[in-house]
Formats: structure tokens, C-alpha cells, sequence
């Protein structure tokens, strides 16, 4: 009984609420269903059914009266109740549009059952434009492509409240913490039922944090626990490259990180009691912060559970955590899940195939400092590969990509085939690495998986043009073309060509350079990288033609032309892993010496030399891609060798019978080269790179030597030099002029020996694709040497100095770095001093 009232007694205070609510709601739109006379009242008490007569809209000067009563959903010969919900929702929705201040409908007329009906609206103004004042030009332009404010667009609250949210939010981002926004709205003298908005911008000062007091941080060190807050650091001398401005949103991501470190230092039930931030004076901050640290747990044991697949001790082997560690959540989900520098369990089961596999760390006692955690596993079976989708590529053909994905349809499923997957995408160098989007899309019913990789394609093909004035030999000037997406099939269709047919992933490279008459060259290079489409198997041909004149006044009285062709063939390797290649390529060389006088040849002027040369080329890139590798290393060693010509002739080349012509006219050597280079992240995208490279040329016949034509030049930005013969090795030393680092007694010629080692420290400023940015500090060494038996690798010229890169996809890499040389050069006295270099391609030595 008791309970049957207490239902009705509920029942009867939800109707009165009800019924209050939809009164307010109905005052709150503003109906009105009395005439503005007051003539027709209306008894909410009583509904009374009418026939709408006729509708009329009053107020609505720039807005067409049929479309806003057709928006009302009203329509003349309806019949309505009123007061009823059609008005009321009527109201809504013309208050949705919202392009109106106010809204009424009003009765004008009853006649009978008809009813007359007048919508009575206040329409709201339209933007026409709005300015800023109180900030600077460049300032006001950002500012515009942020708030997004449209012209034509009705002018609400809640635009205004937007727009002074994103102002304020702007410039806290910038440690402007007390950023004042005014909006004035100004009537448009030209335009109707228009404003014109400015925007009064006061900045103030930019807030600073005085002084950060910790409380309750006994176990750890204060200084620790502050270095853990990366964005916000003390007001403090000397400080640049974390500065002091408060930023709210930073400081709350400190606090998260704060508290992190404390649980990776074994402290569980660490937290932050209370914090607060108080201004000091209108530019500086005190940030006060409160720790409750508890005590430092460990593991005790370590159990497993549903693992069917591995036994405990193969997974506690990957795991790595054994009892007495310190209790760190953070590095045991590492281990589980994903770990950068190791194994981890997921990775055990995934790259087998289980997909479904899950682990599951739950803490199943706690005994003092000590922690029991049990590791619930569950397998699920494995899954295979059902489809594969690509999206994105709008001009590489789906060829191109499909045979670089290691997922294929049928394959059990395998993590790390997505992560080279992911890799070889990226450095195809066709689309942008950074927003390579793979998406495994599992389907457990049937154990299959599909896998969409989404794409976004970016410029690659590139321009080189440069040009000058090179006094009496009039213009100087090199125009190159690199495809680095060519399409030779397509090359008859010219539909296609834009500028050229792309997308199967082809190399065309074209170049010109000319210095007056005095030298010019021309070369063209084609690769197909899947020759036969079968296999990752290479194909290059290129051609060279280059011809150096001399001149005494107008008359040409000397030159050396080179004619130069290579076919290569390159390949991967299973073994020693899959990262590895090799490529093999013979060249052929012809030089032609016409009263050619020039540095090293001595008394060789006039003939015919000729280069055959095979090259063996063993490789591994493991770098995660080309434009700002974080991780992986290369490593490449190149043997180039000519028939020993010599050795299998029978002649004395000591005695002085044998002309220079006759000693030279087949050019033999063997040249071995050997480059390194690693990256490795140390903290987010701030990567340690380092370089190391060797070179040796040595002859088969000493008593013949090895003649002019193989030599190393060292010194300065690295870039081959115009009048640089085929085949010389031009190798960049920076804080050093170019070509600086000669052996003094080659005179000019070359060493043939060298070696170079490079330390950089690399940090993006942008990884947009269309202008990946970052900077540099470095420091170098190397040195060049007359004979093998002179070299010594910790005999360097050594330098040290910043610089910048920007790579631009229609450009290449581009690059400017000073440099302090601490040597004096062969044949000098005072060090090097400070140099400045620019750069032109990303180059491995």
C-alpha cells in the first residue's frame, strides 16, 4: 500500500514538472498566439483546433518571406491546435537557421475555424569584413587563416565567443597568458544589414615562470623531477632551448609526464594532491605543486596465463622483467606491446599470425612493496590475409605499390611484414612517409584480416637549373631533369604526358652544363628498378659526352672529350637478410686527348686512353626513410676493377722507349670503397647520425703506375666540379675550401687513399613533404693521401659548425652550413678558419 502512493505521489510530481517544462520551453521561443493588439487570447487550457487561413512574415527585410514560411513547416489550409506543438515547432526551426534575433507568431485574424497567422521576426546582420587592431601585419594574417571567419555569414554570439576563444587560445600557446579580446560590431555604411567587426587584440606581456615549488619530493631528486617537466622550466640565465613562458596547455601534459616518471621509477600510487598557478606580477608566474610519492614497489612474481602457443619461460625470456625489478607499468606495456629497441611479446605472436592475440597485465596482490602480477593471454587462432587495398595514388600506378608489400592474400598475418611494408613505401619517395595510414581491418569470424593502406602522393621529380656569367667564355649555366616516376609504356600515348607519363616508377635523368665554349657535357640515365616485373631486379643505362676546350685568345689550341657509357644490373639479396643488394655495372670510358695541357698529366697530351671497368657493389639500407631517417643504418661496399692490361703484356714499362701514349692507352686500377652511415633517435625526432667512409686506389703494375684519370679529391660542399674528369672521387670536407685537401706533392692531381668521419646532430623544423626542413651541428674529420702506405685514419683535418637542409621535391636537397676548419690545408700555414657552404643533393660522403 505504502509503496502503491509513493508510485502515484511520483507519477503526479513528473506530470507538474512536465508540464512546467513545456510551458517554459514555450516562452523561452518566444510564441505568442495573442495579437499584438491583444485582441485573440488564447487558453492554454483549452486547445482549439483551426484551419491556417493565411501566413504573413513582418521583419524579414532581406530574406525571402516564402522561403522562411515554407522553413516553418506551416502551410496554409493545415489544420493546427493552438496552442499546440506546430508553432512551437515551427519556432524551432526557424530559430535553427540561425539567421534571426528573435521570433513570434501571432494571431491577426480568426474568422470562424480559420485563423491568420503572422510570423514576427528580428533578423540578424551578415559579416562583410573585419579587421584587427593592436597587432602587427604578419601577426593579423595568421591570425585571419585561423579564426576562419567568412563574409556573407550571419554574425551570432556564438561567432564572436569562437572567434575570442581562438584569439586567446592562439597567443597562450606563445606563453601570452592574459591575451585581452575585444570584438566591436560596426554598422556597414555601403552594405545593408551588414558589420563590420574589429577586433581589438591587447597581447600583454608575455608570462614567464618565476619559480616552481615542489612539495612532498623526498624519494627522488627535485632537480630530476623538474627536468621531467619538459615545457615548464623556472625563469632562469642562460636559458634557450627550453624557455620559461607559461603555457597552460604544456603544463598540463608536465603534469601527466610528472606522475608518469614517478610510476616508471616504481612509485604506483604517486600523484599530484593539488597544484595551483599564481601571478606574481602581470609577466611572471608561481607554480606550486603538491606530490604524494607512497612507496617504491617491485615485482615479486610474475605469472602466466591462456598461453598455449609459447611456455612460460620462452615468454618470460622476451619479456625480460624478472622478480626484484622495480615495478615500472610503462616499460612492461613497452615489453608487451611495442618495443623500439627489442623484442616484445605482441611482436612474438603477431609476426606468426596471430592477429587476435591480446595480453592482459592484471595485478593480483599486493603485499607490502611487493607486486604479484599475473599475465592473462589470449591466442586466438591465427589469420591469414583476405584482401588488400591501396588508396590514395593518384598517379603511381597500383603495380608499383602492390610489389613492394610484403602482406600478400593467402600469407599468414605478420606485424613486421607491415612495418617493411610501411618502410619500402617510404622510400619509394613517392608519397609522404609521414602520413603513411595503415589499417589492418580484422574479421574474427572468419580468421581474416584486410589490410588498406592509404596514401598521399607528393612531388619527387626534380629541376636543376643554375646559371652565370663566366667573363670571356660568356654564359655558364647547367639545366637537369630527374623523373623519378617515369613511365616508358606510356611514352606513346600522350594523354599521358603531364609533363611526361608517370607513375611505374621509372628513372629518366637529363642533364646539360656549359661554360661558354670552353666545356660543355651532356648526360642521359634510365632506370628501370623491376626489370621484367617479375622481381626487384634493376636495369640502368646511361651515357655521358662531356668536351673541354682551351683557347690562347680566340684560337683553340687544345681539348679532352669523354665519352662515357654504363650498363648495370642490380638485385636484393635473402642473404645475409633482405635489406641487402647488389648491383653489378660495366662502363666503358673513351678519353680523347688533343693538345691537352692540364694539372697531373704530365707529358700525356695527346691520344686515346680507354676505361673498362667492372663494379660490384654490395649494399644494406635499413633506414626508415630517405628525406629524415630516424632509425637504421647503410652500409655499402663498392669494388670497381679494369682488366690488369699490364700483367698481361710483355713490356718494360721503366724503360723510356714507352710513350705516355702508349702507357696510358688502356687505363687500369682497382678501387675499393667502403661507406656507413647510422641514425638513431634519441629523444622524439632529435636523431644522432653518424658517417664513416674509406677509399684505396692502388695499380696492378707499380713500374706502370696508375696514371691520371682515378684519383680522390677532398675538401669543401662535396659537389663534383665542372672540369672534374670521370671517375674522380670528389669528396666533401667542410670548414675546408674546395679541392683544399690535396696531397701537396700530387700537384692538384689526387690522392689515393682517404677516409672521413661525420658526427651530426639533426633536428626537424618541418616534415611537411612539400618542404621538409631541419637543422644541424656536426663535427668532421678526414684526410687525403699520396700512397697507401701513408695513410693513417686518425690523422684528420678536423671541423666543427651548424648548418641547415630543406629538401623541396622539385629540387632536391638543399643545404647551407658554416663551418670552422682547425687545420691549415696541404701547402699552408694558418688554419682554415670559417667557411660557408652550400650543397645540392643529399649525399652520402
Amino acid at each position: 500500500m505504502i509503496s502503491t502512493k509513493k508510485a502515484v505521489y511520483r507519477l503526479l510530481t513528473f506530470i507538474s514538472i512536465w508540464t512546467f517544462a513545456i510551458t517554459s520551453a514555450q516562452a523561452q521561443f518566444g510564441t505568442n498566439y495573442g495579437s499584438q493588439s491583444g485582441k485573440y487570447k488564447v487558453d492554454y487550457g483549452t486547445p482549439v483546433e483551426y484551419t491556417i487561413a493565411g501566413i504573413d512574415v513582418v521583419g524579414a527585410d532581406f530574406n525571402d518571406k516564402n522561403a522562411l514560411i515554407n522553413i516553418s513547416g506551416l502551410k496554409v489550409g493545415e489544420k493546427i491546435t493552438i496552442p499546440g506543438d506546430a508553432v512551437s515547432k515551427a519556432v524551432k526551426k526557424l530559430w535553427k537557421l540561425g539567421i534571426v534575433g528573435d521570433v513570434k507568431i501571432n494571431i491577426t485574424e480568426i474568422q470562424g475555424n480559420d485563423a491568420y497567422l503572422q510570423i514576427a521576426l528580428t533578423e540578424r546582420p551578415k559579416l562583410s569584413r573585419f579587421y584587427f587592431e593592436g597587432i602587427k601585419k604578419g601577426q593579423a594574417k595568421t591570425l585571419t587563416d585561423k579564426v576562419q571567419l567568412v563574409r556573407g555569414r550571419i554574425v551570432t554570439e556564438s561567432m564572436i565567443r569562437n572567434t575570442q576563444n581562438v584569439i586567446k587560445g592562439h597567443y597562450a600557446e606563445k606563453g601570452f597568458r592574459n591575451t585581452e579580446v575585444k570584438i566591436v560590431r560596426e554598422k556597414d555604411p555601403v552594405l545593408a544589414n551588414s558589420v563590420i567587426l574589429r577586433i581589438d587584440v591587447n597581447k600583454k606581456s608575455k608570462v614567464k615562470i618565476e619559480e616552481i615549488t615542489l612539495a612532498g619530493v623526498e624519494e627522488l631528486t627535485e632537480k630530476k623531477v623538474k627536468r621531467k617537466m619538459k615545457k615548464t622550466k623556472e625563469k632562469r640565465f642562460g636559458r634557450i632551448f627550453t624557455p620559461s613562458k607559461f603555457i597552460d596547455e604544456e603544463y598540463k601534459n608536465d603534469k601527466k609526464s610528472l606522475v608518469e616518471y614517478y610510476n616508471e621509477e616504481g612509485f604506483r600510487d604517486a600523484e599530484i594532491l593539488r597544484d595551483t598557478v599564481y601571478d606574481v606580477t602581470e609577466k611572471s608566474v608561481n607554480i606550486e605543486i603538491d606530490m604524494y610519492e607512497g612507496q617504491r614497489y617491485y615485482y615479486r612474481s610474475i605469472k602466466w596465463t591462456g598461453n598455449y602457443k609459447y611456455n612460460d619461460e620462452q615468454l618470460g625470456r622476451v619479456l625480460g622483467i624478472s622478480p626484484g625489478d622495480v615495478y615500472n607499468t610503462s616499460e612492461l606495456n613497452k615489453r608487451l606491446s611495442f618495443n623500439p629497441s627489442g623484442a616484445d611479446i605482441s611482436a612474438l605472436y603477431m609476426d606468426d599470425g596471430y592477429l587476435f592475440f591480446n595480453v592482459t597485465p592484471v595485478e593480483v596482490l599486493v603485499v607490502g612493496d611487493s607486486v604479484d602480477i599475473e599475465m592473462r593471454v589470449f591466442e586466438g587462432e591465427q589469420a591469414y590475409i583476405s584482401k588488400i587495398v591501396v588508396n590514395g595514388n593518384t598517379k603511381t600506378s597500383d603495380h608499383v605499390i602492390y610489389r613492394e608489400v610484403r602482406t600478400l592474400p593467402g600469407q599468414k598475418f605478420s606485424r613486421a611484414d607491415l612495418i617493411r611494408t610501411q618502410r619500402e613505401l617510404s622510400t619509394l619517395g613517392y608519397f609522404d612517409p609521414e602520413t603513411i595510414d595503415i589499417q589492418p581491418k580484422p574479421n574474427m569470424s572468419n580468421g581474416t584480416v584486410d589490410i588498406h593502406y592509404g596514401l598521399t602522393e607528393k612531388a619527387n621529380d626534380q629541376i636543376e637549373l643554375s646559371g652565370g656569367w663566366g667573363g670571356y667564355y660568356g654564359f655558364v649555366g647547367t639545366v637537369g631533369l630527374v623523373f623519378n616516376n617515369f613511365s616508358l609504356r606510356n611514352v606513346g600515348d600522350f594523354s599521358k604526358w603531364k609533363p611526361l607519363p608517370a607513375g611505374d616508377g621509372q628513372r629518366l635523368q637529363l642533364r646539360v652544363q656549359a661554360s661558354g665554349i670552353q666545356y660543355q657535357t651532356y648526360s642521359i640515365s634510365f632506370t628501370e628498378p623491376w626489370l621484367g616485373g617479375r622481381k626487384p631486379n634493376s636495369l640502368t643505362v646511361s651515357y655521358n659526352y662531356s668536351n673541354q676546350n682551351s683557347y690562347s685568345g680566340d684560337v683553340k689550341v687544345g681539348s679532352l672529350g669523354i665519352n662515357a657509357a654504363t650498363v648495370s644490373l642490380g638485385r636484393r639479396l635473402q642473404w645475409p637478410d633482405d635489406w641487402f643488394t647488389m648491383t653489378n655495372s660495366l662502363s666503358f670510358l673513351v678519353y680523347d686527348l688533343n693538345n691537352w695541357y692540364a694539372t697531373g698529366f704530365g707529358d700525356y697530351n695527346n691520344g686515346k686512353s680507354y676505361n673498362l671497368t667492372f663494379n660490384t657493389t654490395i649494399a644494406r639500407n635499413s633506414v626508415d626513410q630517405p628525406t629524415y631517417p630516424r632509425r637504421g643504418s647503410q652500409i655499402s661496399l663498392s669494388i670497381s676493377l679494369t682488366p690488369p692490361y699490364s700483367l698481361m703484356q710483355d713490356k718494360d714499362f721503366t724503360s723510356a722507349d714507352i710513350t705516355d701514349e702508349e702507357r696510358y692507352k688502356w687505363v687500369e686500377y682497382n678501387k675499393w670503397m667502403f661507406d656507413n652511415a647510422w641514425y638513431q633517435a634519441i629523444a622524439g625526432d632529435l636523431v644522432l647520425a653518424a658517417r664513416a667512409h674509406f677509399g684505396f686506389l692502388a695499380a696492378y703494375n707499380q713500374d706502370k703506375g696508375l696514371g691520371p684519370f682515378e684519383r680522390f679529391i677532398m675538401g669543401g660542399d662535396g659537389l663534383t666540379q665542372q672540369y672534374a674528369l670521370l671517375g674522380t672521387e670528389t669528396i666533401g670536407l667542410r670548414g675546408y675550401e674546395n679541392n683544399s685537401i690535396v696531397p701537396y706533392e700530387t700537384d692538384g692531381l689526387g690522392g689515393v687513399a682517404y677516409n672521413k668521419f661525420v658526427m651530426e646532430l639533426r633536428y626537424p623544423v618541418s616534415l611537411n613533404p612539400a618542404a621538409t626542413i631541419y637543422v644541424l651541428g656536426f663535427a668532421e674529420g678526414g684526410n687525403n693521401w699520396a700512397s697507401i702506405d701513408e695513410f693513417n685514419p686518425f690523422d684528420m683535418y678536423k671541423s666543427a659548425g651548424f648548418g641547415a637542409r630543406i629538401f623541396m621535391p622539385a629540387f632536391g636537397m638543399l643545404g647551407i652550413d658554416w663551418a670552422y676548419g682547425f687545420d691549415a690545408p696541404p701547402g699552408r700555414l694558418d688554419p682554415s678558419g670559417s667557411q660557408f657552404h652550400f650543397t645540392i643533393g643529399q649525399q652520402l660522403r
